[in-house]
């Protein structure tokens, strides 16, 4: 363990992530510096906003829903939870913070800046955010209990359009 409690391949997926993180974010460093020169779609660089602000209002979700149904106290940041959210948002998947992770940042790149480097660097972004899902979940587990376990039965991981139709399936 490291300092600040995380393991060796936590803070080496922690970097991985975040090299991949400036690589493909959608003020591209490797397109403005000239280093890949990616065709342009208008119709995928259109699409790509619309995709883009989907993720950041996921991205956004723990940021006003965990202080408000988490239990968070006073003062403190709002990843410190003492009561499961499975309320809104997360009513639909477990982990929309990774799930706009992944659209804002490496599904928009691609869309803006169709280049095979840009999805390769996505393609293995989106993968290790998935990967970190699968571990944030275990955590869960054992933060929570059986809880989150009949939690995980109800509300698919990160499958937004699954779980709407579950949502809708289930009257809301």
């Amino acid at each position: 363990m490291t300092d600040e409690g995380m393991s060796k391949k936590e803070w080496l997926c922690n970097i991985i992530l975040t090299v991949l993180g400036i690589a493909c974010f959608p003020i591209n460093p490797l397109v403005l510096s000239g280093l890949v020169d990616p065709g342009f779609i208008r119709e995928a660089y259109m699409i790509g906003w619309f995709v883009w602000g989907i993720g950041m209002v996921l991205v956004m979700a723990p940021i006003v829903m965990f202080p408000r149904r988490g239990g968070v106290d006073k003062g403190s940041s709002f990843v410190h939870t003492t009561k499961l959210v499975d309320t809104g948002i997360y009513g639909v998947v477990r982990h929309p913070q990774y799930l706009g992770g992944i659209l804002s940042l490496f599904l928009t790149s691609t869309l803006w800046y169709p280049h095979w480097m840009i999805i390769i660097m996505g393609i293995a972004g989106s993968v290790a955010i998935y990967m970190g899902t699968i571990e944030e979940d275990r955590r869960l587990v054992d933060k929570f209990g059986p809880e989150y376990e009949r939690y995980m039965e109800r509300v698919p991981r990160m499958n937004l359009l699954a779980g709407i139709a579950r949502k809708l399936g289930r009257g809301g």
